[in-house]
């Protein structure tokens, strides 16, 4: 079935002033960036220690909480719902970098921790990645520039 789209309907999701285009070129520029320097650092990744960026997130994850996070926790932190955070952590579990524990404290949570063969990854890539995301963003900008993006970035995450 085709449906027709009149004004009226376009209205609706369209709002009648337009955003100033300089901005909507920086919205455009800030998602063209972030897609260009992740697939580039996925893929470095994924070639020299044999598993993707978002493992790698999972892993500096809960390497930062001390090597154990609650699977909500976890699920909030990777930006992912909690039925894809199972699957994507059934994935990791089976590659033994991670193990899924009962919560002590609540019997019926699931804590998510960082096996040893994990923390081991999670050291061999880190220098690699650490690598790209230097050659790929930190060189390119002055200390002012990048003083400006984590303002303009902090603000834009704090509601």
């Amino acid at each position: 079935m085709i449906v027709q789209c009149t004004q009226r309907h376009v209205d609706r999701f369209i709002p009648m002033q337009k955003p100033d285009p300089r901005f909507l070129a920086a919205w455009r520029a800030f998602l063209e960036a972030h897609v260009t320097i992740t697939r580039q650092l996925n893929d470095e990744l994924q070639e020299a220690a044999g598993f993707p960026l978002a493992w790698y997130d999972l892993l500096v994850q809960l390497n930062e909480a001390g090597g154990v996070l609650r699977m909500h926790q976890l699920a909030d932190s990777l930006l992912i719902s909690r039925s894809a955070t199972t699957r994507f952590v059934d994935r990791i579990e089976n590659r033994g970098f991670i193990r899924r524990e009962i919560c002590d404290e609540d019997r019926r949570g699931m804590n998510v921790v960082l096996t040893d063969q994990g923390l081991d990854a999670l050291r061999r890539a880190a220098p690699m990645h650490l690598d790209g995301v230097a050659r790929l963003f930190t060189s390119r900008l002055t200390h002012t520039e990048a003083v400006d993006l984590l303002g303009v970035f902090s603000r834009l995450m704090s509601d």
